[in-house]
Formats: C-alpha cells, structure tokens, sequence
C-alpha cells in the first residue's frame, strides 16, 4: 500500500510551514491568493487528501452546512437553492442537500445524520407535520437552524419567507379589477404554512370586495403540474363554472392552463388565471403567466447569511422575515367576464 502523503511533506517540498499549508488548504484570507493556488496544486500532485474529520476535531468547526428541502425538482426551490449555495461559497462553506419530498421520517433521518457528522448548521424547509420539537432539538444538540419557505409553530428560531397572505391578495384583486365575480382557487392546502396564508389571502380579497366563495370553487391539492392538470377537468364541470382561477404556485398554474386546453377552453381567453413564484418557466409559457414574484433568491441569501451570523455567535431568534412579493402581470389574465365565451 502506498505512503500516505502528510501535511508535512507538502509543506517540506515547498519550504512552508506546515500551519501554512495547513491554512491555505482552508481556504484562509491569511495566506496569499498565489501561495494558495501554489500549495493547492502541490496537494492535488501528490495526492493529498484533507482530512476534514481531524480539521473537524481541532477547530469544532466541519465547514458542512445541511440544507433541507421538499422537492429539487421544484423550480421554486431551485431557486432558492442556488441563492443558498452562492453565499455559503462565498463563506467557505460546503452543503450537504436532502429532499425528503415532505416524508418526516427522511428529514428526521436527515438532521441525525448532520448532527452526527458534527454539520456546522443546517438550512430547512420543513417536511409537513414538522413539530416545532424536532428543531428545538437540533438546535439544543448545537445544530443551529435556520427555517426557508416554512414556519413550524413553537420552533424557536428565525425563518424566510415570502409574504404569502399578501401575494395572493395581489393576484385576487388584479382579478377582480378585470372585473372577475367569480373565482376559483386551485391547489395547495392547510397542512402547511404556506398554503394556509395564501388561503388566508384569497379569502380576505374576496371578502373586501363583497364577492362569493362556494366551497366547490376550493379546488384543493398537491402543488405540481399533475394537481393542477386534474383539476382543469373538475373546475370546467362546475355548474356554475368561475371566469378566473388563483393557483397556489405557478407549477399549478401551468398545469392547470394544460387541463383547460384539454377541455376546450383557451387560459387567458375564456378563463383568467395567475399563478405564484414568478418560476423561470412563467414568463415563456403560452400564454405567459401572470403570477407573484415571491422573492426566492432573496430569501435564500437572507438564510445563509442568517446562519453565518448564528455560527459566528449571534444569539438565537424567532423572527419571522417576510420578503415583499411583486405581481407580475402577463397574458393569462388579461381576459375580462365580459368578452368570455
């Protein structure tokens, strides 16, 4: 078996100190950005691996991050995902991503094993059912814990989010200034904060103007494509059949203006219909989707840099920051009841 290549002997090639290399292969600002690159290279010559565990042991610091999601596959995720992995670049930092596709166990899995890896902290969007304990615990095993997305009730620490309860309330009231009496909501549901303040939104707008909200114009369900699709068929069945529809996310949307399409009827013709979350894929839809801009890429930086502070000795919080959302209006509402077939 071949030797293994010691700190020491990258340091004695190069005439270094060993605390040097040793610096330097951490990235430190105290070295030179050349001598960095100089030992870096020496390192990746002679096959040296950094032991991060024994780094881990001298400093009580691992340089991993756990970040903790429902669905990568979800744009809206995506999103804040990479504002999360930009900034924690920026501070040295290495993440460890789990999707536990809203599975408590998962999750529950997930965080054991950040905490017997000795993960510096962790990032999460809580899995439903999420009881505030499970982060208390975290959190009391000095696992600090930063919530994106999601608050869990009684958890103790600081979250991100968009303003959910605002944004849907942007999207109803463009709907009712076109002149829409009668409006749906498709997707989404109470088991989560999220789909609990868009509902609260939606119900408050329709309240202000005075307007109706049969229980069958409440299309609940998940939040993907698949949902929405299915409940184009329900909602064009209706009796009494909304000209415009709230979708819970902008993955709804898009499917539910596929369904509509399905069924003979044109989104943004003969029904109105918005999204949330202003995903990529929004603006280049046909027709382009009308839809709230809910602040992804800052809610993640806000995260990071929320858990930087946390690891650098700021004491804990409960706050809950809300990012401001936008509307973002485009063609799929731009048709009004009276000129709907």
């Amino acid at each position: 078996m071949a030797q293994k290549v010691k700190l020491s002997t990258i340091a004695e090639t190069l005439g270094l100190s060993t605390a040097t290399v040793s610096l330097a292969l951490r990235d430190s600002p105290l070295v030179a950005e050349a001598t960095r690159e100089r030992i870096k290279e020496e390192a990746r010559n002679s096959g040296y691996i950094y032991n991060r565990r024994a780094a881990s042991l001298r400093t009580s610091k691992s340089g991993i991050v756990g970040v903790c999601v429902a669905d990568i596959m979800n744009p809206f995720f995506g999103e804040i995902l990479k504002s999360v992995e930009s900034e924690l670049d920026r501070l040295r930092q290495t993440f460890v991503l789990c999707n536990h596709h809203d599975d408590l166990a998962k999750q529950r899995s997930f965080v054991d094993t950040m905490l017997q890896l000795g993960a510096d902290g962790l990032i999460m969007s809580p899995a439903v059912g999420t009881p505030g304990t499970d982060i208390r615990l975290a959190e009391e095993n000095d696992l600090p814990v930063t919530l994106i997305a999601r608050t869990v009730e009684g958890a103790g620490v600081k979250s991100f989010r968009g303003d959910d309860f605002y944004g849907m309330q942007l999207a109803v009231d463009h709907l009712i200034a076109a002149g829409h009496r009668r409006i749906a909501m498709v997707g989404g549901s109470d088991l989560t904060s999220t789909g609990r303040e868009r509902e609260r939104g939606f119900r408050l707008a329709l309240e202000r103007a005075g307007l109706p909200f049969p229980q069958e114009w409440r299309l609940k369900g998940p939040r993907d494509r698949h949902s929405g699709f299915d409940a184009a068929a329900r909602f064009a069945a209706l009796a009494d059949r909304p000209t415009a529809v709230a979708c819970f996310s902008d993955l709804v949307a898009l499917g539910f203006m596929y369904g509509l399409a399905r069924v003979g009827l044109r989104p943004g013709v003969d029904v109105a219909v918005t999204g949330y979350d202003d995903i990529d894929e929004a603006a280049i839809a046909m027709p382009s989707l009308t839809t709230v801009a809910n602040g992804q890429s800052e809610v993640g930086r806000r995260a990071a840099e929320a858990l930087a502070a946390r690891l650098a000795g700021a004491p804990a919080s409960d706050e809950v920051e809300l990012i401001t959302p936008q509307l973002k209006i485009r063609q799929s509402s731009q048709c009004g009841p009276a000129v709907q077939t």
